[in-house]
């Protein structure tokens, strides 16, 4: 039996622990690596099945388990809470970069209303189900409560991806999902560090300051490393990513240390640098991806290592009864209060109440009363873990057939434009790299239609492997690449103009720069 809860550290009375070896590092780097590539595999199976890869990720960490065929035991829930934090500003911050501006501007009110008041109501309405139906303490009751009230942008569009879902739907969703996170974890440190909360006010209050101060630190950061990315010239493009990851931690830590909410810090310095164009951008996105998927995998594998099936037993009717109030009363009468007032159809808050998946957050939450020694706190992690897994395996599959069902995602939306820039310092220019996707509206557009800003050309096509200069007269087609060359004042103008163009066509002059009518 292998036993890993405490790390190597130097015993009283007991000399020095045997160091880590190249042996050991060796087998270490075997399994890790397995266990990636297993990961990595299992995303191809969950694509297929509709089902988020968190259950298998989850899946392979019981599997290695005590109970499961690794037979390794593991009990450390504050080692757990420090790596899943440490994921979750990985998470966050790719998420941030996912976000687009132009889509969550419109439902940023509403997103925000679901972040606070909210999850008010999915907090107050199912400490009530735990404690009168369960009958738990109130203060475990409201911790489970604040625990479950988040959602997980990763499990929703795991799922949502194959639909084309509107602008204000996914806007709304992604920037509740990032939203969310700050207000839960401050609530739920709160209840687990604190005695009965007879004051709400001081708390409300607390979590209103730190999100002000997490918000501006973020911002802060976030223009001024956008700012400092597009001005300097690194001298290699895989410098920009890893530039771009190390100034969302910045956020985060900043955040933290200045007592805000550092999830909120990593999550808008991230958007910010996302929208801010910034050079090798395809690159850094996939950087991020990269690490966001390794970020997951690695959470929740531990979190798997973590639970310990045999002791399940007693607490699934609980968590399904808990669940079964949060999916079917709280997270519905939450968004139906909450986006009513503005005037969101029904068939978007049917489809928003039923998409409040949970996953990754909420069983990172449930270590923190483990770790700060809350009675039946153990109990309190178990029923948050069959809770997230058993709604998951019910709401994932579940999904997409909805979508279909209240007609939202008809695909009638063109997908945008992969723009990447290289800036050229010398030359006081940029090189703008233009993939063309399927559904965009530049198919059939000849080269002088696309009326580009004086100062800027298409100097190259490459199509079908093949390249070649392109003519005035010659036609765009799909999954063709660009090579636009722009000089530095009309840089962010001929981007501009690329996407009006992929958005509304050869009309794109006479309409919204999206392709909507003025």
């Amino acid at each position: 039996m292998c036993d890993v809860r405490e790390p190597p550290r130097v015993r009283e009375g007991q000399g020095r622990i045997r160091p880590l070896t190249v042996h050991h590092l060796n087998q270490l780097l075997l399994v890790c690596s397995l266990v990636l590539l297993v990961a990595v595999a299992a995303v191809r199976i969950s694509s297929r099945s509709g089902l988020p890869s968190l259950l298998v990720y989850l899946g392979i960490g019981v599997a290695m388990g005590q109970d499961g065929i690794g037979d390794i035991h593991f009990d450390n829930a504050e080692l757990t809470q420090v790596i899943g934090y440490a994921a979750l500003v990985v998470i966050l911050a790719e998420g941030g970069l996912g976000t687009k501006w132009k889509e969550i501007k419109p439902a940023l009110p509403a997103a925000t209303a679901l972040a606070l008041a909210g999850v008010a109501v999915s907090v107050g309405i199912t400490a009530s189900a735990a404690h009168y139906l369960i009958g738990l303490e109130w203060r475990q009751a409201l911790i489970i409560g604040a625990v479950v009230s988040s959602t997980d942008a990763a499990a929703v569009f795991s799922v949502l991806r194959k639909i084309p879902l509107p602008a204000r739907v996914t806007g709304t969703l992604e920037a509740e999902s990032g939203f969310n996170d700050a207000p839960v974890v401050i609530l739920v440190v709160s209840l687990s560090t604190a005695g009965p909360v007879d004051h709400w006010y001081v708390l409300l209050g607390v979590i209103l300051l730190e999100l002000a101060i997490g918000a501006a630190i973020g911002l802060a950061v976030g223009w001024l490393g956008a700012w400092g990315l597009r001005h300097v010239a690194l001298p290699a493009s895989g410098l920009y990513p890893i530039a771009v990851m190390a100034i969302a931690v910045v956020a985060y830590a900043a955040g933290a240390l200045a007592h805000g909410s550092g999830f909120l810090a990593v999550y808008l310095a991230a958007m910010v640098m996302g929208n801010a164009r910034l050079p090798h951008w395809p690159a850094t996105r996939g950087f991020a991806d990269g690490l966001g998927w390794m970020a997951q995998i690695g959470m929740f594998v531990l979190l798997g290592l973590l639970v310990t099936p045999h002791e399940l037993g007693d607490d699934i009717v609980p968590a399904l009864v808990i669940g079964l109030v949060l999916t079917m009363v709280a997270r519905p009468l939450s968004v139906v209060l909450c986006l009513t007032p503005f005037r969101v159809p029904w068939q978007e808050q049917t489809l928003m109440s039923w998409a409040g998946l949970r996953g990754a957050v909420p069983i990172i939450l449930a270590t923190i009363p483990m770790v700060e020694g809350v009675d039946a706190s153990r109990r309190i992690f178990n029923i948050v873990f069959v809770l997230v897994v058993v709604y998951t395996l019910v709401q994932g599959p579940t999904l997409p057939w909805l979508g279909r069902k209240l007609r939202l995602g008809d695909g009638s939306e063109a997908a945008d434009l992969g723009i990447e820039s290289a800036p050229l310092e010398r030359l006081r220019g940029h090189l703008l790299s233009v993939a063309i996707p399927q559904e965009s509206k530049m198919h059939g557009v000849e080269v002088a239609e696309l009326r580009l800003p004086h100062g800027a050309a298409v100097t190259l096509i490459v199509r079908g492997g093949e390249s070649f200069v392109p003519l005035p007269t010659t036609i765009l087609q799909r999954g063709d690449e660009l090579l636009v060359v722009a000089t530095d004042p009309v840089r962010d103008a001929t981007e501009s103009r690329l996407r009006a163009v992929g958005h509304g066509g050869k009309l794109a002059g006479w309409l919204g720069t999206d392709g909507a009518s003025r």
